[in-house]
């Protein structure tokens, strides 16, 4: 995981391997990882662009619509929201720009206000279809709270396991509310740590996995860790010098870069 920040908190990721359709995602940075804000920055652009036309403030709109050039214009055009004749922003945005992590999560919230259980879990299955969210773990953790709020808690727990099997910093909160919807007690992490020793590294050369494959795990394992503890500047070059192991020379250059 590779962070390009464009601002405080909104930043492109790039990954060291990327899941199809998430080559270049945007994201918002917080301490535990990365929240998905939408899968490519032409969504990104046009959400914005819907939302500001709807919202009808001439003077930003003016500003956003230039600042967007010819990229804006292909993408929406002023007045087209008006012209769909549908009623709700999130619906508009589903169909007509693209699948967003928190839209999904309001829809079953709505749903939950609605007093209709059936919708919601059918939106929060919806939500982690492999396909729509590749390489997060996010919904798999949304899921798990939509299973415990209608007492499947073996389900549930289930869900948040999965969501573990993703990197820790696609949670989209912080590693122990997950581990706690698992059922998880220390020893993952503990695990974890004990892969990235030299002794964990000699175990895994000895079990036959070729070399570059153990570097690019370790890289994977330091990353997760870091998502728990914070430690994201502690690892950078260690994790850097694992992809380059793994033959992954620009992504370590990436990585330490520093203008």
């Amino acid at each position: 995981m590779i962070l390009l920040i464009t601002g405080s908190v909104t930043a492109l990721l790039r990954w060291p391997t990327a899941p199809a359709g998430m080559e270049m995602p945007v994201v918002e940075v917080h301490k535990y990882g990365v929240w998905l804000l939408a899968k490519t920055v032409d969504q990104y652009i046009h959400r914005i662009l819907v939302e500001e036309d709807i919202k009808g403030s001439q003077e930003k709109n003016e500003e956003l619509f230039f600042a967007s050039a010819d990229a804006g214009e292909k993408l929406y055009k002023k007045g087209d929201f008006a012209a769909s004749q549908i009623s709700s922003t999130d619906i508009y945005l589903l169909k007509k720009v693209g699948l967003f992590p928190d839209i999904l999560e309001r829809k079953v919230e709505q749903h939950f206000d609605k007093g209709d259980q059936v919708s919601a879990l059918i939106t929060g299955e919806f939500y982690t279809k492999k396909e729509h969210f590749p390489g997060f773990g996010r919904p798999f953790v949304f899921n798990a709270k939509v299973l415990l709020k209608v007492g499947r808690n073996t389900e549930a727990k289930d869900s948040a396991r999965v969501a573990l099997k993703s990197p820790w910093w696609t949670l989209g909160c912080e590693y122990q509310e997950a581990a706690d919807l698992a059922q998880w007690e220390d020893e993952q992490i503990e695990y974890i740590k004990e892969k990235v020793t030299e002794e964990g590294r000699q175990e895994d050369l000895k079990k036959g996995k070729e070399p570059a494959q153990v570097a690019l795990d370790e890289a994977a394992f330091l990353l997760d860790l870091a998502s728990v503890e914070g430690t994201w500047d502690d690892n950078l070059v260690t994790i850097a010098e694992r992809y380059k192991e793994a033959g992954l020379d620009d992504i370590a250059k990436f990585l330490v870069y520093r203008d």
